[in-house]
């Protein structure tokens, strides 16, 4: 690996922490954003159910989450779409850019058809993607216990914060349900969202894995030294996504006392899926797959085989999903598409997901 070992060495990365907490804690409090732990149960009820859905190969319904939380309720749409045939399978939740069953990111049945449930809600049902003075809805009241517990207010969280905590409310609504393998649940989001994800899944250790779909800048990718956005960039333009901290990194990149490996270790010794597309260079493909070459120790000091890569960069087609981090780089352009989506589960498939 010294082609890798001295290309990652070029950037002068900070070390991996030992302790999981500490990473979390450096990166909820510079990056993405505090929310306290809070009591919080939830309340469903089914609003339209098909169990003809697919042909008649999935039972797909609408339901409501209502969060009663300290501060008040807040209730939101997920839609929940499992195979008829078979008693258990292995899951999906998926934060998608639209609510719809199926959408252009989301191919339904191509999923059922391989025996994978999926989970699923648009986002701006959890909290709108734009700025806000943060009134009403889910960011008030996380943002406000936050506030009553001690939080400054430039460690307030943002709106991929936001949308990480409901991705773990939606999986307390999964783990009651039939249909599902408990032990066999992924997170999976695209951009913005796979970003999302891998908050989610750093936060929340009873996701088994943890897809990242071209989450580039702030997601998998090493900030340092990439191609494309960086902090500079996604601040200006996305400020409301981060905590306000974030932003005294705009220009000072290599002052971070972090870079995004760090997140993609705090998974270990769970399964990660991270994608690139070749033509989508402002996410920066060289340092999304770096990032799993420099996350990989944390899952070979916890005795689990890592990121196992021939010793150059990726080939567009290739696929690298023999350890428990697994990687594809795709031709085109940013989109998570049905290659995307059958490259992951044949990651899982081959993980004994099916089993």
């Amino acid at each position: 690996m010294d082609f890798l070992m001295g290309e990652l060495n070029a950037l002068l990365l900070p070390e991996i922490p030992r302790n999981r907490e500490e990473i979390i804690e450096t990166l909820i409090g510079l990056e993405y954003g505090v929310i306290p732990q809070l009591p919080c149960r939830i309340e469903s009820r089914v609003l339209e159910e098909s169990d003809d859905f697919c042909a008649g190969k999935a039972l797909h319904q609408k339901v409501e989450l209502t969060l009663k939380l300290p501060g008040g309720d807040f209730a939101f749409p997920v839609y929940y779409t499992v195979p008829q045939e078979g008693v258990q399978h292995p899951l999906f939740i998926l934060l998608n850019f639209s609510p719809y069953v199926p959408d252009k990111y989301f191919p339904v049945e191509e999923i059922i058809d391989r025996g994978y449930a999926v989970l699923s809600a648009g986002y701006n049902d959890i909290s709108k993607d734009a700025a806000d003075d943060y009134t009403s809805g889910l960011g008030k009241l996380l943002r406000e216990a936050a506030a009553d517990a001690g939080v400054k207010q430039d460690h307030l969280p943002g709106k991929i914060a936001i949308w990480a905590y409901a991705l773990s409310r939606m999986m307390d609504w999964a783990l009651n349900q039939p249909g599902i393998k408990q032990e066999h649940t992924a997170v999976i989001g695209h951009s913005r969202l796979g970003k999302t994800a891998l908050l989610a899944a750093m936060l929340d250790q009873r996701f088994g894995c943890v897809i990242a779909n071209e989450s580039g800048c702030s997601g998998a990718a090493i900030t340092r030294g990439k191609p494309g956005e960086h902090v500079c960039d996604i601040t200006k333009m996305f400020p409301f996504w981060f905590c306000d901290a974030y932003r005294q990194y705009c220009d000072r990149e290599e002052t971070m006392p972090f870079d995004q490996h760090w997140m993609l270790a705090s998974i270990a010794p769970r399964l990660l899926c991270v994608a690139s597309a070749e033509g989508d260079q402002w996410a920066g493909p060289s340092h999304e797959f770096l990032s799993c070459v420099a996350a990989s120790e944390a899952w070979k000091i916890q005795g689990v085989e890592g990121f196992i890569t021939p010793d150059r960069y990726p080939v567009p087609g290739e696929a690298l999903h023999e350890g428990s981090i697994g990687y594809h780089l795709r031709s085109g352009k940013h989109y998570l598409s049905r290659e995307d989506w059958n490259r992951y589960m044949d990651f899982l498939d081959g993980k004994g997901w099916q089993a």
